[in-house]
């Protein structure tokens, strides 16, 4: 039976290429269902501010009748100008183990770039560094995380029988919260905070915090992630709808900004309870009764043991000089009054030294890799 790769081109299409992905995980106890509503406003070209920049259309595979595979074909005009690359993204691929499958999605990409003057393909990526990327090629039997992709081992022969190579590679690492904080981490907070004069400053309001350093953290991130593998700045848009869409729902006794003497932000650590638990008992559904087991996991005393470290950013001028160590210093702390046992650090880029560095005095382990993959377009 021949395969058949239709476009999606209305809601009902959507919704089902959105649920494509937890119809074909759902019996797997490690992947973590996207938010279907996040998912419906992602896709969405008049709610992401990320399509100020981009395209994208969306793909279903059909076999004999039945849904098989999905793909998302995306230019992100911005990181191409940036990087000076002509470069189609395969994104939110999934499919079954029909190698026929895979190969007609991934040849959708490949022409629909081509039709608009692409030279290469690569993913899997989504419009930006906020979205999951790349594929997960170590840690299959590891929980995920509600920010990273999940797929099961085939895929990783699927997409080098199609002529790809490794682009670049994302690890991630549990890192054990201790008993107490390291001394030297400890010194080292103390003399860097001396010696450029730093402020750990904390919020009881979402508001307040958006209101008065919305902006500069992510001013920030762009700043400190300028040079990161295929990073596009975020543009005003995209900082209004963050600040919008997260900011007032994080737990802020583990939000911890750093700021110099004149209250500008150097550097800004975010974390939050694992979702990931959560989003499978939910089934990424709010309704009927979701966001019960959403608002358990993010505000119950009896919430995961796992936290997730969504971001961590220092500028430029001060990374290697210790601020990290102060983040840690004072959320370490919050981390063990609220029970964690460890947090999920989230992809990585294998070549970052210096974000690795900061796991140093810690104990750890590299439980996952992925990895993002390229190939010319013939």
């Amino acid at each position: 039976m021949a395969v058949t790769i239709k476009k999606v081109s209305n809601r009902r299409e959507l919704k089902r290429f959105i649920r494509f992905n937890y119809e074909l995980y759902k019996h797997n106890p490690y992947s973590v269902p996207d938010l279907y509503d996040d998912m419906l406003n992602t896709f969405n070209k008049k709610k992401n501010a990320a399509f100020e920049f981009c395209e994208a259309d969306y793909f279903l595979a059909y076999k004999g009748g039945k849904l098989v595979g999905r793909v998302a074909a995306i230019i992100n005009h911005r990181a191409n100008q940036t990087w000076n690359k002509k470069e189609v993204r395969f994104g939110w691929i999934d499919f079954t183990d029909d190698t026929e499958v895979s190969e007609a999605l991934i040849r959708t990409v490949e022409q629909w770039g081509k039709e608009r003057g692409m030279t290469h393909i690569q993913g899997p990526l989504g419009f930006t560094d906020m979205d999951g990327e790349g594929l997960l090629v170590e840690g299959f039997e590891q929980l995920g995380t509600m920010s990273t992709i999940y797929n099961y081992p085939y895929y990783l022969p699927h997409i080098e029988r199609l002529g790809f190579s490794k682009d670049a590679d994302w690890v991630e690492y549990k890192i054990y919260i201790p008993d107490a904080i390291p001394d030297k981490h400890k010194r080292i907070s103390e003399l860097i905070q001396r010696k450029y004069n730093l402020k750990i400053k904390k919020y009881k309001s979402g508001k307040k915090l958006a209101q008065e350093y919305g902006q500069s953290i992510f001013e920030l991130v762009n700043e400190a992630y300028k040079p990161l593998y295929g990073y596009s700045a975020l543009t005003q848009g995209q900082i209004d709808q963050y600040v919008k869409m997260y900011l007032p729902i994080l737990d802020l006794r583990m939000v911890t900004l750093v700021t110099d003497a004149d209250d500008k932000l150097v550097a800004v650590g975010i974390s939050m309870p694992s979702l990931s638990r959560a989003l499978q008992k939910s089934h990424g559904r709010l309704l009927p009764f979701g966001w019960y087991h959403l608002i358990k996991a993010l505000f119950f005393k009896k919430r995961s043991h796992i936290l997730d470290l969504l971001l961590v950013a220092v500028k430029p001028e001060y990374q290697n000089k210790g601020v990290n160590a102060l983040l840690f210093s004072d959320l370490i702390p919050v981390y063990q009054q609220l029970g964690f046992e460890y947090a999920e650090s989230n992809p990585e880029l294998e070549l970052n030294g210096k974000v690795q560095a900061q796991w140093e005095y810690f104990k750890t382990e590299q439980h996952k890799r992925r990895r993002a993959f390229i190939k010319e377009i013939k």
